[in-house]
């Protein structure tokens, strides 16, 4: 049903996560960042509400990741059907897969990253997803897509996938980056690619806008040459 990937770039602190399902509009409910704080994905039979009661356990109350991944489970009930991971903005991860997870599934930590899925082709696709972030070099946006990628060639699930979501967040407020394919017949993965390669040279003049709208460069657009 879901595979995802939460990691940190170690160099620019920036947190993100990449998420692809075989289900409609996976990153309106599963992915969930917090600038200076963590990443978390929660998925196979979702609870969205944990992503953020999980990101404030880490910022207000300080708490480790699997403690704050401990408490929020507790809170909520029916874990035995949860599938949780959390990186927080120092690299410490948590994990967890209830019993009730779905079809073949597996989760692991990595350098900076932490990958997790059900209802997999095989538990080799989280291996690969590691694999592919870990030694990917570039942005962490770049490392996240790698990650997907892999999971592709590896298998991926056990049926096909039809949305995907991509998000960064930095040292801002808001995301820097926040793509999302919400329903496509085929290769999602491909299209949050396409997304991103024509987000990418935008980005920056993006956040000038928010930041110093004097010094922003034009849309391009007709009346705003």
């Amino acid at each position: 049903m879901t595979f995802s990937i939460v990691g940190r770039c170690a160099e620019t602190g920036q947190l993100g996560i990449a998420i692809s399902s075989s289900s409609i509009a996976v990153g309106a409910r599963c992915p969930w960042v917090r600038a200076g704080v963590g990443a978390v994905a929660t998925q196979n039979v979702t609870l969205p509400a944990l992503g953020p009661q999980i990101l404030d356990l880490l910022e207000s109350h300080k708490l480790e990741p699997q403690q704050a991944l401990q408490q929020a489970l507790g809170r909520n009930g029916w874990s035995q059907y949860r599938q949780v991971t959390v990186i927080d903005d120092q690299g410490r991860t948590a994990l967890f897969s209830g019993q009730q997870a779905l079809g073949t599934h597996n989760a692991l930590a990595g350098e900076q990253c932490v990958a997790a899925g059900n209802l997999l082709a095989g538990t080799e696709v989280i291996d690969a997803m590691v694999r592919a972030f870990e030694g990917t070099p570039g942005m962490l946006a770049e490392r996240l897509l790698a990650a997907m990628h892999a999971a592709m060639r590896a298998g991926g699930e056990a049926g096909p996938v039809h949305s995907a979501a991509l998000m960064v967040v930095d040292d801002l407020t808001w995301p820097v980056v926040d793509l999302r394919v919400d329903w496509a017949e085929e290769d999602p993965i491909g299209q949050l690619n396409d997304l991103w390669q024509a987000y990418r040279p935008q980005m920056q003049d993006y956040l000038a806008r928010a930041l110093d709208p004097t010094a922003a460069p034009s849309y391009g657009v007709p009346g705003n040459e």
